[in-house]
């Protein structure tokens, strides 16, 4: 048979897909912690939209970019909560965050590029860019810099080959969430070295405490990509709706490679979308507060064990450091001991770059009594 194309039998498998993987193998129940899905459900006037435009036949083929009532929402939404100022022609509807992502590193990368990532960071950042036939560079994230990004770091990463850089805030794995005066840091750092920005902005509504701010609303120059998703703030991850914004002169071209991607998203899932944009917002708060206060109950437990963490600002995951546990053993074959032996599923901190040996990412998207359940069989462990 002919062979298969190396970038794409190269591309690394997310680490965290394969602790899933064994976790639906094993007899009996599992305490999971590692996937980041909302524990709460769609809200009913997202579903009755959905419902009501399959009901009315809404099922054609729609324009590229999206259905033009989502995509003026969109803009009123970027222009209050983000401070992000565009036109309609500048927002493109895509298949979820992660399509959005996708859709933001086609348009500017060419094989062989580089994208600086971060380290930890999504594993789903390094697949991306090497499916395109980049190359990833990742950018440390350390923990005695409370793991924001150091833009002195990342100048020594630079070559004529580099063509982005990724930047996270709410930070999957690590909950940090990047001040603006750091983001305009970064923004400063992508005019100076002429670099695309490609900000993922999937956890923006997951904060606690600790205002997210879009780095495209201190961006003057035209660089800064912004990928967002409804599937974490709306509790909507299977029906895959994102949206990218970019600068005026990618609006166009974006909008284009929407067509051999995927041609449009499906019309009912984005009237969701519109619903959950225009209707009651008060699960998003309350989700937000669970989060929150699933956060103090679990750092609560790991404080009184003297387990060391980073106290997340965003998302729902918290970063513990359990490399006094694993020892010299890889944190990934500690973790699957773990889920053997005790069946609890954590993702191991390597799945998210070299940076993340010895600690590993619970997921607060969980029921209380699971968490609390699953955090003592690991200090038990």
């Amino acid at each position: 048979m002919p062979s298969i194309a190396p970038h794409a039998e190269g591309m690394p498998r997310s680490g965290i897909r394969a602790i899933m993987d064994l976790a639906w193998q094993l007899p009996g129940p599992v305490i999971g912690l590692h996937v980041g899905e909302p524990s709460f459900a769609t809200p009913p006037h997202v579903l009755d939209a959905a419902r009501d435009a399959y009901a009315r036949g809404l099922t054609r083929y729609v324009p590229n970019a999206g259905i033009p009532e989502l995509r003026e929402r969109l803009v009123a939404k970027l222009a209050d909560r983000n401070g992000i100022h565009v036109e309609t022609s500048q927002v493109i509807v895509t298949q979820g965050g992660m399509q959005a992502l996708h859709l933001a590193a086609s348009a500017v990368l060419r094989a062989g590029d580089e994208v600086l990532i971060p380290d930890p960071g999504w594993p789903n950042f390094a697949m991306l860019t090497e499916l395109l036939q980049a190359r990833p560079v990742r950018y440390a994230l350390r923990a005695e810099h409370g793991f924001q990004p150091d833009v002195a770091d990342l100048a020594p990463l630079v070559t004529p080959r580099t063509r982005a850089i990724i930047v996270n805030s709410p930070s999957n794995p690590l909950g940090a969430v990047f001040p603006e005066e750091r983001l305009r840091a970064l923004v400063r750092f992508a005019d100076e070295h002429d670099l695309w920005l490609i900000s993922d902005e999937c956890y923006e509504e997951i904060t606690f405490g600790a205002p997210h701010v879009s780095p495209a609303s201190l961006d003057t120059g035209g660089r800064v990509l912004s990928c967002f998703s409804f599937s974490k703030t709306y509790a909507m991850t299977g029906m895959r709706v994102g949206y990218l914004v970019v600068p005026e002169p990618l609006a166009a071209v974006c909008a284009k490679l929407q067509e051999p991607l995927l041609a449009c998203v499906n019309a009912p899932a984005q009237y969701g979308a519109l619903a959950a944009l225009t209707g009651p917002q008060d699960q998003v708060a309350a989700a937000r507060g669970t989060y929150g206060a699933r956060r103090d109950k679990a750092t609560a437990v790991l404080d009184e064990a003297g387990v060391p963490y980073l106290r997340p600002d965003g998302a729902f995951y918290l970063w513990v450091d359990v490399s006094d546990r694993c020892g010299s053993e890889d944190v990934t074959d500690w973790a699957v001991r773990l889920l053997r032996e005790r069946h609890v599923a954590v993702a191991p901190g390597t799945t998210f770059g070299p940076g993340g040996a010895g600690w590993i990412r619970l997921s607060l998207a969980t029921a209380d009594d699971d968490l609390l359940e699953g955090i003592d069989r690991i200090l038990r462990f």
